[in-house]
């Protein structure tokens, strides 16, 4: 165990001492059981990986601390692979809560209620395939209690909790340079950093990055950055899994790896519930956020393209508000 650059690495994440602990007996934890599987945390697979966690779970002991810092450490040990599987079921833990709260405020508490009462909501630590079972029942739920714009209105909510922080800077420069400069520098900003992470080998998010990753951005400025037509700003999404989708022939796998939804995707190839497309109005708000903390008021989204959907791409825009600055 690389203890002494994981202790470092945890106090640069502001954990005090006895957060740091505990996190080091989480991961001594993990290769414990890896020994008595006949393995170490240095060659264990994700399939073992997979088994702890369920073995977590059932000991209630899946915490978000834990789980957290076991992918910390799978970054300091350099297993990708791990990291990549950890950041995959706790990814998504603020998404559910965040729809039944802003149900709430949009729509009432008994539409909540009515909608969320039941959903069999798997346990944190769960693998992908768990959770479309509860995501087709929350969107047949939204379906029943309210009318499509309501439920689109709830679900494009900013559920993965980004603080409008993270887009301040973005924000000053739209009020120095307008809306155009802004998007020219969220390109070119990505490209740099896809660049980096293509160098170093180091996971971008969710995301392993190739030279050829690279292209497929810098060819493209609509992802993850976006263009202007007219009114409308047009965001695509780059592929969850860019290198697989790049690689794959098979145009259902291509969905697959396109899906960034970890509490849907799963729908695409494996034999678990159809989650309704509907449902990809959740990863519009994701997208439509930047530009309402840019423009500082709420803006309009649409769907156009999703792999839910059928499609190879996922695409969406952005209503430009009256009056903004070009």
């Amino acid at each position: 165990m690389r203890e002494l650059e994981f202790r470092a690495l945890c106090t640069a994440r502001n954990l005090d001492s006895e957060q740091v602990d505990a996190a080091v007996e989480a991961v001594r934890d993990l290769d414990a059981f890896a020994g008595d599987n006949g393995a170490t945390i240095e060659n264990m697979s994700v399939d073992l990986l997979r088994n702890y966690l369920s073995a977590l779970i059932c000991t209630g002991q899946n915490t978000v601390e834990r789980l957290v810092a076991l992918g910390r450490y799978a970054m300091v040990d350099d297993r990708n692979d791990l990291y990549l599987h950890i950041v995959g079921v706790i990814g998504g833990r603020t998404v559910l809560p965040s729809i039944a709260e802003r149900a709430a405020e949009v729509a009432g508490e008994q539409v909540r209620d009515a909608v969320f009462a039941d959903l069999p909501v798997p346990p944190l630590g769960s693998p992908q395939s768990d959770y479309p079972v509860a995501v087709a029942g929350l969107v047949k739920g939204l379906q029943e209690q309210v009318d499509l714009a309501t439920a689109r209105q709830i679900l494009a909510g900013n559920h993965h909790r980004i603080p409008r922080e993270a887009f301040l800077e973005e924000k000053k420069l739209y009020e120095q340079a307008g809306l155009d400069a802004v998007l020219a520098h969220r390109h070119a900003k990505l490209v740099a950093t896809l660049e980096e992470h293509a160098r170093t080998g180091k996971p971008w998010y969710e995301q392993m990055i190739t030279p050829a990753v690279v292209d497929l951005v810098r060819a493209n400025p609509e992802i993850q950055a976006g263009v202007r037509h007219g009114d409308w700003i047009y965001v695509a999404k780059i592929p969850y899994a860019p290198v697989q989708f790049l690689e794959e022939q098979d145009p259902t796998r291509r969905r697959y790896y396109q899906c960034h939804c970890t509490l849907a995707r799963a729908s695409i190839v494996e034999s678990v519930p159809a989650v309704d497309a509907e449902f990809c109005y959740c990863s519009a708000g994701y997208e439509k956020f930047p530009f309402d903390v840019i423009f500082d008021q709420p803006t309009e989204v649409e769907v156009l393209q999703s792999a839910l959907a059928g499609d190879a791409h996922c695409r969406f825009r952005v209503k430009v508000p009256a009056g903004a600055r070009l």
